[in-house]
């Protein structure tokens, strides 16, 4: 398995956000542990898996996306 790992400032550089807004709004948020990023040796540091998060902004054009009421989407 080949995935590409990258830090936090990388991150920001390839979806254009700032390093800042990922770590506060991003992650636990919309980026969940175990998926999007991991935390290596039980540390601070994270590591984004690049491939997850790629697949997440661009999506699948497979999957059902159904409106919810709150505002959220239900991905089936």
């Amino acid at each position: 398995m080949n995935l590409t790992l990258i830090t936090t400032e990388e991150l920001a550089k390839r979806i254009k956000y700032s390093p800042h807004y990922i770590r506060r709004h991003l992650v636990d948020n919309k980026l969940l542990e175990g998926v999007h990023y991991k935390r290596p040796f039980d540390g601070r540091k994270i590591l984004f898996i690049w491939e997850r998060i790629e697949s997440e902004i661009f999506g699948s054009q497979d999957s059902i996306v159904i409106p919810m009421a709150s505002g959220g989407a239900y991905h089936g």
